[in-house]
């Protein structure tokens, strides 16, 4: 899923993918009004972005970015019901505020860091010649209760490697729906290359550290000291799981 070499995200096109990326799914002429492009050269710049596979077009005829992630998939768990999918630019509130409610107990800060990257980008979606990110969301009827953040390297010597983060409402955990996140994710991962993901959590996380570890992680190493917590100094447990020892 990396960006073709020969694609040129710079200037008028970057301009045009990057307001698609922000607002989409949006209309052609919207894009082009907005970011201001003559008709001729813009039509040359999505059949560009088109080609290379960035850009797609809805039924109806609006733009959106490009992002295989896969199909929605539907689970009855434990009188639950619930989809997992890839998220759209309607669930960008949803995303964020799950984050941040998961995150508030300061025990899982990696994901902090992911909730306000996504608020100051104001998108869920990242594609660029030095980085590529999607997000997958478990719904209940159509609310966001749980997410998987996957991003990924696109400079040669990084693109082994993802980071993930993934979480669940308190409400709704113990339904399978964190096991099929962190599945979805992984998946995504490992169909552009990735020989590992990975992921670091306070040590005082310990429900986290055991989830992932049940479900195939294994810890890297521990940095001792690295976050300072309520005023304590805490360890930091980075957690990988490889993808190409199968």
């Amino acid at each position: 899923m990396s960006v073709p070499d020969e694609v040129d995200l710079s200037g008028d096109r970057k301009r045009v993918y990057r307001f698609v990326e922000r607002h989409g799914p949006v209309e052609p002429s919207a894009v082009a009004e907005r970011v201001g492009v003559d008709p001729e050269s813009f039509q040359h710049h999505l059949s560009i972005l088109k080609r290379d596979d960035l850009l797609a077009e809805d039924p109806d005829g609006r733009l959106r970015p490009r992002v295989r992630s896969g199909e929605t998939e539907e689970f009855s768990e434990a009188g639950v019901d619930y989809a997992v999918r890839p998220a759209r630019p309607a669930d960008f509130s949803g995303v964020v505020g799950a984050i941040r409610e998961v995150a508030e107990t300061r025990s899982y800060i990696t994901a902090e860091t992911v909730a306000e990257q996504l608020e100051y980008e104001e998108t869920l979606f990242r594609r660029t010649p030095t980085e590529c990110r999607v997000v997958f969301v478990a719904t209940v009827a159509e609310e966001v209760v749980g997410w998987s953040h996957v991003r990924g390297q696109e400079q040669a010597k990084l693109r082994g490697t993802a980071e993930l983060t993934v979480g669940v409402l308190e409400g709704y955990r113990r339904h399978g729906i964190g096991s099929h996140l962190l599945q979805r994710g992984v998946a995504w991962a490992g169909s552009r290359g990735c020989r590992k993901v990975y992921n670091s959590l306070p040590a005082t996380n310990d429900a986290a550290v055991d989830f992932l570890e049940r479900n195939g992680w294994t810890v890297e190493a521990v940095r001792e000291d690295h976050y300072e917590i309520d005023g304590e100094l805490v360890d930091e447990v980075m957690l990988a799981r490889r993808l190409d020892e199968r």
